[in-house]
């Protein structure tokens, strides 16, 4: 039995072919344990060939200083050695043969909205989450971050009564999402819009577990050769 073989078993046990309806703590870890096994199916279709990392955080320390040496002329700040952006799913890398990353993955999980819940319970509806809002920032650094790219393989997967169809809190993610659409892969940047918007699933219900893995491979998968395009794909291979 194979690496993505073995993890896939024990993710059955996690949320398998069922309909996921859990906190946002157990979708988190859902969403990594996702992340891992991506990582290994990919390592396994390369035979094992291509060096992949995968890290819950990038710190903003960093991603000024790739900015500085890209765009030397402009301003680019911040304050604490410490902050960082932490994707709910973390960084998904290819590492080129000089221990030089590129993001082939960022995932984020949002959960928004208990008026199901509550109007069974009480009758009454409270106030929408601001889940979404929070989003925000990370999008706005991880954006920028990949300025110089012709991809942006981000993915939030949001679910919850707050994005039923019916729900103006879609118009939000529709902002966020350069309103380029949602429940598609937006990986490339367009050309005469140069929208990097990223990818943005979001419905009332979660997506099942093997939607998520299938969302997140194709975009990692498609980001690995965007890469070995650009790069050339001898400086990412191992003997």
């Amino acid at each position: 039995m194979s690496n993505s073989e073995q993890l896939s078993k024990k993710l059955m046990t996690i949320g398998g072919g069922k309909t996921l309806t859990k906190t946002p703590n157990k979708m988190d870890k859902l969403i990594l344990n996702c992340v891992d096994e991506v990582k290994i199916k990919l390592q396994d279709q390369y035979g094992g060939k291509i060096n992949l990392h995968h890290e819950k955080k990038i710190y903003l320390k960093d991603i000024v200083a790739k900015l500085k040496k890209i765009y030397p002329n402009e301003d680019w700040l911040y304050n604490f050695e410490t902050s960082t952006i932490k994707p709910d799913g973390g960084i998904l890398y290819l590492v080129d043969k000089n221990n030089k990353k590129y993001p082939i993955l960022i995932v984020e999980q949002k959960s928004q909205g208990t008026n199901d819940r509550v109007m069974q319970e009480t009758g009454k509806k409270q106030a929408k989450g601001n889940a979404i809002e929070r989003l925000g920032k990370n999008l706005i650094g991880l954006r920028t971050w990949l300025k110089d790219e012709g991809i942006f393989p981000f993915v939030c997967f949001g679910s919850g009564c707050d994005f039923a169809n019916d729900s103006s809190i879609l118009d939000r993610v529709n902002t966020m999402a350069e309103f380029n659409g949602l429940n598609k892969i937006n990986l490339h940047i367009t050309h005469d819009s140069k929208r990097n918007s990223g990818s943005f699933y979001f419905q009332e219900k979660a997506l099942l577990k093997n939607d998520f893995l299938k969302i997140m491979f194709d975009i990692a998968k498609r980001s690995i050769q965007y890469y070995f395009s650009k790069y050339k794909e001898e400086n990412f291979i191992l003997k």
